[in-house]
């Protein structure tokens, strides 16, 4: 089989990181480099070095001749992508990609449905590409939904067959377990951490509601403001201007901007709490990393979330500052409460692993070559 790789060539958020260790993980688990379960990719990618979310993952001739091939494919008429992925049984498909090869087997991943349920927080580009993306999806021989909350949505809005859907949750990687207390101590020096913090981390655009978290920690007691500060890591999206100078704001919060993935491991275990009071997600990598990390967790009570944290968060609903903004003061205020969900989330952590994710997957790959 080929998985479209091309997600790994430009910057990118949450795709890339599902790619990068699902492609890792797959190859792991279908063990031989050759036989039935050979994973290969387009472009060719033989291994991968650190995660980068801000640059490619291939070297420039790679990168160079890799998004020159999807060009090609997309906007002439050449059988680019037959030629580049013959011999392949499936080829499992990204958003990027307007003409699949029509040959394989066709299996794309559905990592959320924000796009389709709320169109009015994303630029048009993301639109386009999420429109074009859903012929994919109603052509696809199989799908796979990284959360049930997902596959319900593409069920219920776009009319997809739920027996072509399999929901395989996305993993956590292995360092976000283990972070240590020296990693903790040197990235809190690194970024000048001096006191305890609420931490949030994710691009900033209008979905994650990062002004409404600002509402909330603005509206805490100055004595809890005193104690705790706001942190906020993340690359710069599409937020309003306004968002931007808020969080930029020295006053209000630290703005760290972008994290370099080693960095966002022991970042995230030395928070206090861990808020993300996001108003969609298809799975939520942030949340389910925090909890991994033993950070307590204040999340939405809304799309995925309660089915990735179970119990072992605090939900409220994402357009209430009141809520949130009670919530914060609860867990700021209760080091028992903290310790008592940051047990819990660590244990619900431990069923989001990329191991079983790629064996799953693997299961579900079968079935479709075998359909």
């Amino acid at each position: 089989m080929a998985i479209d790789a091309v997600p790994l060539l430009i910057r990118s958020a949450g795709v890339k990181n599902y790619l990068y260790h699902w492609i890792e993980h797959l190859r792991r688990a279908a063990g031989a480099p050759s036989g039935p379960d050979t994973i290969a990719t387009f472009p060719a990618l033989s291994g991968f070095g650190p995660l980068r979310h801000n640059r490619s993952m291939a070297g420039g001739w790679r990168t160079g001749t890799g998004l020159a091939a999807l060009a090609l494919a997309n906007y002439t008429s050449l059988p680019v992508l037959d030629w580049l992925t013959r011999g392949a049984d499936i080829f499992h498909c990204s958003g990027l990609t307007r003409h699949p090869p029509r040959r394989p087997r066709l299996t794309a991943t559905i990592h959320d449905m924000t796009c389709w349920l709320m169109p009015e927080l994303h630029p048009a580009a993301n639109l386009r590409a999420d429109r074009s993306f859903e012929r994919i999806l109603r052509r696809a021989d199989g799908l796979i939904a990284v959360s049930a909350s997902t596959k319900a949505d593409a069920v219920r809005v776009l009319g997809l067959r739920p027996e072509k859907i399999a929901v395989i949750h996305s993993g956590i990687a292995a360092p976000f377990f283990d972070a240590s207390g020296e990693a903790m101590d040197a990235v809190r020096a690194r970024y000048g951490l001096k006191r305890p913090f609420v931490l949030f981390v994710g691009t900033i655009e209008p979905r994650k509601n990062i002004d409404m978290l600002l509402d909330a920690y603005e509206a805490l007691p100055a004595s809890v403001r005193q104690e705790f500060e706001l942190v906020v890591a993340g690359p710069m999206g599409w937020a309003s201007a306004e968002t931007a100078a808020r969080v930029r704001s020295v006053r209000r919060v630290r703005y760290l901007g972008y994290i370099p993935e080693p960095d966002i491991a022991p970042l995230t275990a030395a928070a206090t709490v861990f808020a993300y009071p996001s108003l969609y997600e298809g799975f939520g990598f942030p949340v389910a990393q925090a909890m991994a990390a033993g950070t307590p967790v204040i999340t939405s009570n809304v799309s995925s979330l309660p089915e990735i944290t179970g119990d072992a968060a605090l939900l409220i609903d994402p357009r209430s500052v009141t809520e949130l903004r009670d919530g914060l003061r609860r867990l700021l205020l209760s080091a028992t409460r903290r310790a008592e969900l940051a047990a819990r989330g660590r244990l619900r952590a431990c069923a989001f692993r990329w191991e079983a994710c790629a064996e799953r997957s693997l299961v579900f790959f079968r079935e479709v070559a075998g359909g």
